[in-house]
């Protein structure tokens, strides 16, 4: 199981915005983007830190699309290979080259698999 697709289907299956994994060529107004930013693993149980981000129009979308998955992202445990879901922090993300708006997410994730 790769974690990031598990996280993946499990937004993009609540989300009202649609959920990448990376920035696509041609973005919609609002989207999700679901990134690993480090995993461990101990007696076969994982763990992973997933980065969320929400980019919208406005920074007040952002922030109304970041509170959405954070409210989503606490029920992932629903799913039998979730063991923990923790959120570590969230923040406002805007990049200032691009003034692109968006708020990021970062949630540690302890699950089986692979």
């Amino acid at each position: 199981m790769i974690i990031e697709k598990t996280v993946l289907g499990y937004l993009s299956d609540r989300l009202d915005a649609p959920v990448y994994m990376e920035k696509p060529a041609n973005p919609p107004g609002s989207y999700v983007l679901v990134i690993k930013t480090g995993s461990s693993v101990s007696n076969f149980i994982y763990r992973a830190m997933i980065v969320v981000q929400s980019i919208a129009p406005s920074l007040y979308e952002a922030a109304q699309l970041n509170e959405a998955v954070k409210s989503t992202m606490n029920g992932i445990i629903e799913l039998n290979e979730i063991t923990r879901c923790t959120l570590n922090s969230d923040y406002e993300f805007t990049n200032t080259q691009t003034k692109e708006r968006r708020y990021q997410a970062v949630f540690e994730l302890v699950h089986y698999g692979g």
